[in-house]
């Protein structure tokens, strides 16, 4: 015997608990809205998410009063991004000189959605709805989103709600449900990620080893490293075709201090594949639905951005759609239409950064194929990064990003 379709009704459904999900869950039921967030999965433990928390993060932690709970949550700080080139390790960017937060912290991305699903569940508008997975939209005659279809353990579920909001990432199911259209902006590579165990002994940052076919970038994880093998598009396949002992010596041949630990790499079943897509909707939103975060926009990996720009558009959008959510009526689709004015530059401006990064920096040096020997870092770098200021660059564009985004005052 079939189960019966289960129903709920709510003012706004969130599709996906990641990071914008989450946060504009919270902002939501903060501000008085009823709201209902699905999450697919049963937790939030999977590796290899987006863990870098830039200052712009941070600093939205401390207008919600979060801060002291993140900062008790394990960490690594890292206050400059470093490059190992042939003559030594060269800070490449400084985060010291931001204000006020002058760091940028690499947390498992668990620890921060529990952090903010906890807060949320404070609020008596908000449920949390885990191994919920969207399924399709609900639309009235005329085509309006009113509501979504879910899966769960105890059957179907249907949502009705006066708003749905896709955060449900690059691969948004409701993106594609709804038709609208993406603009790929192209990525010449793939990461492979995996991790291995970090000793005392070992470099103390976080820093890239750029090299001609393939480059590692490190990230201090305290008792590990959390490493990503930048590869060229398409190669991830030929390279699980090859024994795994290939793929250790590539990884020991770029960092000698690794070459006792390599083995940690058991089985390709140890590394996991990242495909990289940088694209962006020509349009966020239909009457009843607006995307934010990674369905909006498929971020490069480059400077960990994804993540933070994802809770700079629940911040916006939460300012933003609270009013309307609190007034009577459906929210007029030129409240959505002003959450993607509100966030379309920034994404263009970083997109643009990241994209010329890849195509004047990465895909060049990809296509290349000159072994392990070491790259050196140009002249003229050299003598740029010896100013404060110019390493500073870096990490004020990606740290705290373009149009930042605060919190507005609360009714709770």
């Amino acid at each position: 015997m079939e189960k019966a379709v289960q129903s709920k009704r709510t003012r706004c459904c969130i599709v996906g608990g990641g990071p914008a999900g989450m946060m504009l869950g919270l902002l939501l039921a903060r501000a008085g809205v009823g709201v209902i967030v699905l999450e697919k999965h049963g937790d939030f433990l999977r590796d290899f998410r987006g863990d870098t928390v830039h200052p712009s993060t941070l600093e939205i932690l401390s207008e919600l009063g979060l801060k002291e709970k993140f900062d008790a949550v394990p960490q690594h700080r890292v206050e400059q991004i470093e490059g190992l080139f042939a003559d030594g390790m060269h800070a490449l960017g400084d985060f010291r000189r931001l204000r006020p937060f002058p760091y940028m912290a690499l947390v498992p991305q668990w620890d921060l959605l529990d952090l903010l699903a906890t807060e949320a569940l404070r609020h008596d508008g908000f449920q949390l709805c885990m191994r919920h997975q969207a399924t399709d939209l609900l639309r009235d005659p005329c085509g309006r989103v009113t509501g979504v279809m879910a899966e769960s353990p105890e059957g179907l579920v249907r949502i009705d709600a006066d708003l749905v909001v896709g955060c449900d990432g690059r691969h948004s199911l409701l993106r594609s449900a709804a038709g609208l259209r993406t603009r790929d902006l192209g990525a010449p590579m793939d990461v492979m990620w995996f991790r291995l165990p970090r000793l005392p002994s070992d470099p103390a940052g976080t820093f890239g080893v750029p090299g001609y076919g393939n480059f590692l970038v490190m990230l201090n994880r305290n008792e590990y490293w959390q490493i990503a093998s930048v590869i060229a598009k398409g190669e991830a396949d030929a390279w699980r075709r090859k024994p795994i002992k290939d793929f250790q010596d590539k990884v020991a041949g770029k960092l000698q201090f690794l070459g006792d630990r390599v083995q940690g790499i058991a089985s390709w079943d140890d590394v996991k594949l990242l495909e990289v897509r940088v694209d962006r909707l020509e349009q966020w939103h239909q009457p009843g639905l607006l995307l934010i975060g990674d369905a909006a926009h498929a971020m490069s990996p480059i400077g960990g951005v994804g993540i933070n720009l994802a809770i700079q558009d629940a911040v916006a959008a939460g300012n933003i759609l609270a009013p309307a959510l609190l007034a009577s009526g459906l929210p007029d689709d030129s409240v959505l239409a002003a959450v993607q004015q509100r966030r379309l530059l920034p994404t263009k401006i970083i997109q643009a950064l990241q994209v010329f990064i890849q195509r004047r920096v990465i895909a060049p040096a990809l296509a290349r194929r000159d072994g392990d020997r070491p790259v050196e870092l140009p002249r003229l770098a050299r003598l740029l990064l010896r100013s404060g200021f110019i390493r500073s660059l870096p990490a004020r564009i990606l740290g705290q990003g373009f149009r930042r985004e605060h919190l507005r005052p609360s009714r709770h």
